[in-house]
């Protein structure tokens, strides 16, 4: 031995060396007991990025934040082409581009309830939140498309079209506040499930809130787009 070697040495070693995209990693776990993750990571990350790291070191987060991020990504390719079908499947349907982009311009409604909804439970914006606002803008597009075949079919039975945006938003105001109800109420058991509460909130603020200003701006933004002007003597 003495002819090989110059000397025994006894050290810990680190029998398994952990390896991430091929570099060495160490990964630090943490379990919140009655605390959602997002919750969790939201009350420490401040902390833990302050921390000075050596040179050649770097920090990532994983966990469901990373899951959230990924699930956003792949969530975020089809998005667009499902959003040209659906403005397309409108442009057929009422065979007018004013027409779709009242119905699209509505769309955005929805967003100002949903923000007020999560801050009033206060819920972060996470994952099952975006499905839910995805929800939403179909929920809208809906209601919307509701409102303006009424005013066509107003204006082909011979209405002035002003007559027909009146009498389109009375006639249309109990189904849409209808399905609305309906929906805002099958929601609240799952704004008390911690999973599904940020998803119900956006869901049910935001399409109440909507509703009621479908009722309003759609008309109006129909009347501008079509430039129908208040005539002399309104019919009753």
């Amino acid at each position: 031995m003495s002819q090989v070697v110059s000397g025994v040495e006894v050290a810990w070693e680190d029998p398994i060396m952990m390896r991430r995209d091929r570099m060495s990693t160490i990964t630090v776990l943490a379990d919140g007991r009655g605390v959602l993750p997002s919750v969790l990571m939201n009350s420490v990350r401040e902390k833990i990025e302050q921390i000075k790291l050596p040179p050649g070191y770097s920090r990532e987060w994983g966990g469901e934040y990373e899951d959230s991020n990924n699930a956003r990504a792949s969530l975020a390719e089809p998005l667009p082409a499902a959003v040209l079908g659906m403005i397309f499947i409108v442009v057929c349907l009422f065979n007018s581009f004013r027409a779709t982009a009242v119905i699209c311009l509505a769309v955005p409604l929805a967003i100002i309830g949903a923000v007020a909804g999560l801050l009033i439970t206060n819920n972060p914006f996470g994952f099952m939140a975006l499905l839910g606002l995805l929800s939403l803008g179909g929920e809208q597009v809906k209601n919307s498309v509701v409102l303006v075949e009424e005013i066509f079919l107003q204006i082909h039975q011979g209405k002035e079209p002003y007559a027909a945006i009146m009498q389109a938003g009375v006639s249309r105001l109990r189904p849409v506040l209808l399905v609305v109800l309906t929906t805002v109420l099958g929601m609240i058991p799952l704004l008390m499930d911690p999973f599904f509460s940020n998803m119900a909130a956006v869901i049910m603020f935001g399409l109440a809130f909507a509703a009621v200003l479908t009722m309003i701006v759609v008309p109006v933004l129909y009347a501008i787009f079509f430039r129908v002007r208040v005539p002399e003597t309104i019919e009753t």
